[in-house]
């Protein structure tokens, strides 16, 4: 099996297959690269190398991961392959005899592979810049608060305990040697610096752009906190992550990536970062967060810059979540037994809607499980689980709202909790970090006689002209686009006896396309909170449980607060449309 030691002998592989484009003319960093890339990203095309970047000395790579086939390349086999193989250790683990072992044989080279190496010196070491400002960094939408690094693979050592953590944290730039250091709830690099932080220590942090595709992936990878990603990716490529030491820091470095930016993260210090066009598809809005300075730049012979492409699905982060995931589903099977399988909706953003596919050994287990999935790593930012039996491919949307229809009764069938850690991009509980969660089991119940579809609805619009359309999906979800507010409408439609049988009803903006399942799960599911936006037609009180009865509401219209949805600027797509075209066409 070939591996790719760098990001360059990648690129190289792809263009022999094909599968490299690249572009000669001149584009500009801001807006431009984003409208191409996304264009792309839709139509899983090509890797694109733009050679001549505005303002810029070195060429810029996207869109490098936008395409199932290109991380199956990478990897030398599809993600599910990974999974098995992860599964099969652990299972085999300790190992019990001759047996065990001889299950193991086929491991044992990427075992092996997850101890880095340290090296005197390495290609990404070879030149010195004085700062950032020759870098193609993008601005990638109109009402972004700059241009910003955005896929830093940002390596940091624990202050105390010396374990490393790589994960990809957006850099907004504030000048050519000052950056913010956007560590989100939850992230390896965020605990590092809290506990440096503690110790009134500045922490050092090094940053490298443009990486191999073991070590990208790695990057994203929800492995347990104190797990070394670059082990991981050592496992994955199958020969060991290199390291070298820094012109600036302690700590070594990537050996072989494009760029090394070198700095420190002093205590105590916080800068308005953003806003940011982010992927659940809005601006992030401006908050404070820590600050890097840096201190050095290198970078290997004929380097190219690495960008990625975030905002409204699909892009570039699609296919590299998917295929994680496919990586840690055997794991996750190994610690909830009763697991079938599992799926993360790239359409929500990942982490605003799961689903379960869960075999009960015992009566209600897949809501323990629940529990347990939602205190669990990257999972515990999970805002809409929704729980379906094992014979359901929790990837096939129509099957999980389909099984919501015929098994999900809100009277004793949701779980709502308030008040609880939440994904900082999402923005829907108006304060950052904080939130609330709901599971729904659409699980059959012993000797239920299931619902029937709802096949046909009378047109919302003949009760209510705020209605502007409606679309009944998946015999389960009766969506409305509807002009704001909504919230008022929506109370009106789930008291109506011509809904009694719909068992959502889901109020979305005029921006939201409803014939398009992508986006119709967009606009639903990152415009919410829970706690606050669910509706249920009435409710009854039964000591301290509040249950829920008829249609569940769901306001997920844009509200007074909320950041506005991404949008490329009407010239900058005109502009592009006139010399790239669609997806298929030739620069």
């Amino acid at each position: 099996m070939r591996s790719f030691p760098s990001l360059g002998e990648f690129l190289s592989s792809l263009e022999a297959r094909g599968d490299l484009k690249r572009v000669a003319r001149e584009v500009d960093w801001a807006y431009e690269v984003t409208e191409i890339a996304a264009r792309e990203a839709r139509g899983e095309g090509p890797a694109l190398l733009f050679e001549r970047v505005r303002g810029a000395s070195f060429p810029l790579a996207v869109n490098v991961l936008a395409a199932r086939r290109r991380i199956e390349w990478a990897l030398g086999r599809t993600p599910a392959a990974v999974g098995a193989e992860l599964e099969e250790i652990l299972h085999a683990l300790p190992p019990r005899g001759f047996r065990d072992l001889w299950r193991l044989r086929g491991s044992a080279r990427r075992v092996l592979a997850m101890r880095p190496r340290q090296i005197a010196g390495g290609p990404a070491q070879r030149h010195a810049l004085t700062d950032l400002a020759r870098l193609p960094h993008l601005k990638l939408w109109p009402k972004d608060g700059g241009r910003f690094v955005t896929f830093g693979l940002v390596l940091t050592e624990h202050p105390v305990l010396r374990s490393r953590n790589l994960g990809i944290y957006r850099m907004h730039l504030y000048d050519d040697r000052t950056t913010g250091m956007h560590w989100q709830i939850g992230k390896g690099g965020g605990f590092h610096y809290h506990e440096s932080e503690k110790r009134g220590a500045p922490l050092e942090v090094a940053v490298a752009v443009g990486a191999d595709p073991a070590t990208l992936l790695a990057a994203v990878a929800p492995l347990p906190e104190g797990i070394d990603e670059l082990a991981f990716a050592g496992f994955l490529r199958g020969r060991p992550t290199r390291l070298a030491r820094g012109r600036a820091l302690a700590m070594p470095v990537p050996a072989d990536a494009e760029f090394v930016l070198e700095g420190v993260v002093p205590p105590g210090e916080r800068r308005d970062e953003g806003p940011f066009g982010d992927h659940f598809g809005h601006y992030s809005h401006a908050a404070p967060f820590p600050v890097f300075h840096l201190r050095a730049v290198s970078h290997r012979d004929r380097p190219i810059y690495q960008a990625s492409v975030v905002g409204k699905p699909p892009q570039e982060d699609k296919f590299m979540g998917e295929a994680v995931q496919e990586f840690f589903r055997g794991v996750l099977r190994v610690i909830h037994p009763e697991v079938r399988d599992l799926w993360a909706y790239f359409e929500a953003g990942f982490h605003n809607l799961l689903a379960v596919a869960v075999e009960n050994r015992f009566a209600k287990e897949a809501k323990k499980t629940a529990l347990g999935l939602m205190g669990l790593g990257q999972l515990s930012l999970t805002k809409v689980m929704v729980l379906v039996d094992q014979e359901v491919d929790p990837r096939d949307r129509a099957a999980v709202f389909t099984a919501l229809a015929r098994h999900f009764d809100p009277s004793e069938d949701l779980l709502l909790i308030p008040g609880v850690p939440l994904d900082t991009l999402d923005f829907t509980s108006m304060t950052m970090n904080l939130g609330s969660k709901m599971v729904i089991d659409a699980q059959r119940k012993p000797g239920e006689t299931p619902a029937e579809l709802v096949r046909r609805v009378p047109d919302p619009r003949s009760f209510d002209d705020a209605v502007l359309a409606h679309r009944l999906a998946w015999g389960s979800l009766l969506a409305v686009q509807v002009r704001a507010p909504g919230r008022a409408v929506l109370e009106r439609l789930i008291r109506r006896p011509e809904y009694a049988a719909v068992k959502l009803v889901v109020a979305v903006s005029e921006d939201v396309t409803l014939d398009d399942d992508e986006l119709l799960l967009w606009g639903i599911f990152t415009r919410f909170d829970c706690a606050r936006d669910v509706v249920p037609a009435a409710t009854e009180a039964r000591g301290a449980w509040l249950s829920c009865r008829g249609p569940l509401g769901i306001d997920a219209t844009w509200k007074q607060g909320y950041p506005e949805p991404v949008a490329n600027l009407p010239e900058v797509v005109a502009k592009v449309e006139r010399w790239w075209g669609g997806p298929t066409d030739s620069a």
